[in-house]
């Protein structure tokens, strides 16, 4: 079944990047010249996908409103004959592809979030992604690939972690095919099963919705994603894809910091007098 469906939580508060985020929404923080949640968007559609589920909160106005046209502006960049701009402006999104807004009543975990949006999805699988983890390369798109290959009914994005940090992430444990056979939500290093850390997307089938309404709250007295995935795992075939590319996490300052250095070198209109002057810096 082509997935055509992809849900970006985006109802956090975003308190690791205060005062910041006091009044501005941390997804639309810009690295370089693009808010977070563009990047993750542009992946999405890359990948195929054609209706876009964002779980906001009330504080959130600020991702409808750039995914939404600005008449005002397209008129005045018209006006100044700055038509890369307005072609840019006016591809957000594409042609063809809908933005759909749900409210978070409740900041009750990354399962909740994903449980707002049910009646959105309906009975077919759907991708999920989170805009902190900026990946610079095709995640999703190696993913649909992988489902595809290996009739998967979800895969999910892993990287191998430090021993230290498997506290911060959900834990996979896989079988020789990659299949996955165990997951614990943050567990301690001295507990932990494996190294191999979920990271920002996932694609899963729609029984996942009647996990997720049985789910208690777990780990930080939240309702975690990982534990209705774990409850899949003894009746679908749910896969881990090593994906290509960088990911740089944007939910951490120095991960932020990371990306925009990496993607400012990267940027053809600002990259080659950024190395320069970054060359110049470290000598």
């Amino acid at each position: 079944m082509k997935i055509k469906k992809a849900i970006f939580p985006v109802a956090g508060l975003g308190t690791r990047f205060l005062p910041a985020t006091k009044a501005s929404p941390k997804e639309m923080m810009p690295v370089v010249d693009k808010p977070l949640i563009q990047y993750a968007v542009e992946e999405a559609i890359a990948a195929g996908i054609t209706e876009l589920i964002f779980v906001t909160s009330s504080t959130k106005r600020a991702i409808e409103d750039h995914f939404d046209q600005n008449f005002e502006l397209e008129i005045k960049l018209k006006e100044k004959k700055k038509l890369d701009l307005l072609k840019e402006v006016q591809n957000i999104p594409p042609q063809g592809v809908s933005c759909i807004y749900v409210r978070q009543q409740e900041t009750l975990g990354l399962g909740h979030a994903i449980l707002c949006a049910k009646d959105l999805i309906g009975e077919e699988p759907f991708a999920i992604l989170l805009a902190d983890d900026l990946i610079d390369g095709p995640c999703l798109t190696e993913m649909l690939a992988a489902m595809k290959k290996k009739q998967a009914a979800g895969v999910l994005a892993v990287t191998e972690v430090s021993a230290a940090e498997t506290q911060n992430y959900g834990i996979v444990v896989t079988d020789t095919t990659q299949r996955v056979t165990q997951m614990v939500e943050k567990p301690k290093p001295h507990k932990t099963p494996s190294r191999l850390a979920i990271v920002g997307r996932y694609i899963l089938p729609p029984q996942i919705f009647k996990h997720l309404e049985r789910t208690k709250k777990g780990a930080g007295n939240e309702i975690q994603l990982t534990d209705a995935i774990a409850a899949l795992l003894d009746e679908f075939a749910i896969y881990a894809h090593k994906f290509s590319g960088t990911r740089y996490d944007c939910g951490d300052k120095l991960g932020y910091l990371k990306a925009n250095l990496q993607l400012g070198l990267q940027h053809k209109e600002c990259g080659p007098e950024w190395r320069e002057y970054l060359r110049k810096l470290v000598l």
